[in-house]
């Protein structure tokens, strides 16, 4: 979806230059839109609620948004970390109400169970330490993460080349993994839930899973449906203590 034009009620506003997902349950919060020769370059967010129709035939999102709208709304530099306090500006000016209210733990991973990320366990004191700790959002930029590095709980296994997202909620489903170095020709996805830790000062993910499970798992190409039937049994086939023959049929 990188380079999808937005359409405004009354026209063209610019195309997705990248998107910021929150770390502690990989959902997709803001898309950053390049406003190109309309703002003079300048780039502004919008939340992923406020999206329309997704037409991929034409490869672009529709807004519930005036272009008057997008134009006057608070500048923000998405070349360095967006903080809280930006976020409350622009929802703010537009009369949103946050996504950290009382549903800010809900959703990501899917339909996945459990905790939202390693490490919290749900909790309303956790919830509510993650929300005001530092005043630190947890935003990340998928442009920034792909291409970093992948270690295994045994050692490195390949780079991040992409990522795949459910439209319905806008969680991260899935990282797509290039193994290319130690197995060539293979791609393969992990999910979020085997992500042990990101250092983004070294550019490294980090998993709980060693490299003969990633190299196990079904090979991944851009024409796999990735379907409600892939997902169980792909989830199956992490979850499983020793993995069945007809686990890893189905999932071919």
């Amino acid at each position: 979806m990188d380079g999808y034009a937005i359409e405004a009620s009354d026209g063209r506003i610019g195309t997705v230059k990248d998107f910021l997902f929150d770390d502690m349950n990989w959902l997709v919060r803001w898309l950053v839109v390049d406003t190109g020769n309309w703002l003079s370059g300048r780039t502004v967010l919008l939340p992923a609620s406020v999206l329309g129709h997704i037409n991929q035939k034409k490869q672009e999102f529709s807004v519930r948004l005036t272009r008057q709208q997008i134009k006057d709304s608070p500048d923000i530099d998405t070349d360095k970390p967006v903080s809280r306090q930006a976020e409350i500006n622009i929802y703010d000016y537009y009369g949103w109400s946050p996504y950290w209210g009382a549903d800010f733990y809900l959703g990501g991973y899917g339909d996945l169970v459990g905790p939202p990320f390693p490490g919290l366990d749900g909790s309303d004191d956790d919830i509510s330490d993650a929300q005001q700790s530092h005043n630190d959002p947890h935003l990340r930029s998928i442009e920034a993460v792909t291409g970093n590095h992948i270690q295994a709980a045994d050692g490195e296994i390949g780079h991040v080349e992409d990522f795949l997202v459910q439209e319905d909620d806008w969680s991260i489903h899935y990282l797509v993994v290039d193994t290319k170095n130690w197995w060539p020709g293979k791609k393969v996805l992990i999910s979020p839930r085997s992500v042990k830790n990101i250092d983004w000062t070294s550019k490294l993910v980090t998993l709980n899973v060693d490299r003969q499970r990633v190299k196990d798992s079904p090979s991944y190409d851009s024409s796999t449906n990735v379907n409600r039937i892939y997902e169980n049994n792909f989830h199956h086939y992490y979850n499983a203590s020793q993995p069945s023959d007809q686990s890893n049929t189905n999932l071919r």
